[in-house]
């Protein structure tokens, strides 16, 4: 497919469907490079400990609390400008910002300098997801949502699976330094192409009759207009909870396999990056679709098949972590994965369609914030804590009691997807927006 040769200052007219698998596919590779270039540090944490002398906690810190209290925080005003600026430049330039922020964590010298140079990462990133959302929202009209923002979140698996490829080969052949160097330079080739080749679409495009649907919503009028949504406020929290256990897999898995299984970073990378880009992948696209087709029947199956997934995955996980062999510890661990990706696209996908066009870069930015900060923020950090605290128990082990105690968590997430599921269809009917 050719993408097309200029950018236009905005599209008035109904997109080709080259025009949105052409938009859709550049969204899908800048995502996987933002998390290529913020999951890389998982599988370099034990060379990172070493190198630098750090705990687990401080790690978790690095791995948390350091990313995402500046990626959750600023994504709130970043979200005001793209819901009034233009969204594709917003998105070159903050692509541009974490790819050199990337760089720069190689040549850290300390724990202060690796942690400033994270809050960069974070606040680059903090850019990229809701102006997206609120692209896609504007090219893909509110039943095929779902699966758009299904195929979008691919990129998460995506770039989590190449960012261990990379990160566990890199990190034997060239060490931690010139890993983060080598990942995060490609991102300004892509940053040009975002920028000169993605159309800024009309707001509103993909709304029932076309056209523009004018308008401004500050940050607290989004606010209060989402307050009053039940159905978000517990997407809200099923989502930071299924963040919570989800990004701290991510960032502790990596490790708990060297540990506990005595596997080699590049053997780590290649294993657990396959299983996750593979397992991943297909609870993403999984969920956007199962999300569209029952819920075409009844809008409350679009986020209940979320919580039936999460109560199959908790046995699943209890097994792979007390499995004694890693290639089962791996391969128990599967349904888990899948069900981790399950929520994404559903819950992204009703958020813009239960806010008008000019609120939905600070709806998903919410939404975000809300997820990130007690997911992102908290559960890297919080498994290492209480890694740290049974250390003197269990030894190596014990991110494995640590990992599996908060795994537990996943009926948690599946009752507040129950409940949002009831108020769907009502919130959206209140939205004018429930087709």
């Amino acid at each position: 497919m050719n993408a097309p040769a200029l950018a236009t200052a905005g599209v008035a007219t109904a997109p080709s469907v080259g025009l949105r698998r052409y938009v859709l596919g550049i969204l899908l590779t800048v995502y996987t490079f933002n998390f290529i270039d913020r999951q890389i540090l998982s599988v370099l944490l034990q060379s990172i400990k070493h190198d630098l002398g750090l705990s687990d906690q401080a790690l978790g810190f690095l791995a948390g609390f350091a990313f995402a209290a500046f990626y959750a925080t600023l994504g709130v005003p970043l979200a005001l400008w793209a819901d009034r600026g233009n969204r594709r430049n917003l998105i070159a330039c903050a692509l541009a910002l974490w790819s050199g922020m990337t760089a720069l964590c190689g040549v850290a010298q300390n724990f202060t300098q690796l942690a400033l140079a994270r809050i960069g990462v974070g606040i680059g990133e903090a850019g990229c997801t809701p102006p997206a959302h609120s692209l896609l929202a504007d090219y893909f009209p509110p039943h095929e949502r779902a699966t758009a923002l299904g195929i979008y979140a691919l990129g998460i698996p995506l770039g989590v699976m190449f960012g261990l490829f990379a990160g566990g080969y890199l990190n034997e052949s060239i060490g931690w330094r010139r890993s983060f160097m080598l990942v995060g330079l490609p991102g300004l080739v892509l940053a040009l192409l975002m920028r000169y080749t993605v159309p800024e679409p009309v707001r509103g495009a993909s709304q029932r009759g076309g056209g523009v649907t004018a308008g401004r919503a500050t940050a607290r009028e989004t606010l209060r207009f989402l307050l009053q949504r039940p159905a978000f406020l517990h997407m809200s929290f099923g989502s930071a909870l299924a963040c919570f256990t989800g990004y701290g897999f991510i960032s502790w898995f990596p490790a708990f396999l060297m540990r506990s299984h005595a596997m080699k970073p590049a053997e780590v990378g290649l294993t657990l990056g396959l299983l996750i880009g593979g397992a991943g992948g297909v609870g993403m696209v999984l969920g956007g679709w199962c999300a569209d087709k029952f819920g075409r029947s009844d809008r409350r199956w679009s986020l209940w098949t979320v919580s039936v997934v999460s109560l199959l995955a908790v046995p699943f996980g209890v097994v792979a972590y007390l499995a004694p062999d890693p290639r089962w510890a791996l391969a128990w661990f599967t349904v888990p994965i899948v069900a981790a990706n399950f929520w994404q696209a559903t819950t992204f996908a009703q958020t813009q369609s239960l806010v008008l066009p000019h609120m939905r870069a600070q709806a998903s930015a919410l939404l975000l914030f809300i997820a990130n900060i007690i997911g992102l923020g908290g559960g890297p950090w919080a498994i290492g804590a209480v890694s740290d605290m049974l250390a003197p128990r269990y030894g190596a082990d014990s991110l494995r009691w640590s990992l599996m105690l908060f795994g537990a968590i996943g009926p948690w997430v599946a009752w507040h997807y129950y409940v949002a599921g009831k108020h769907l269809a009502a919130d959206l009917a209140r939205a004018g927006d429930a087709t």
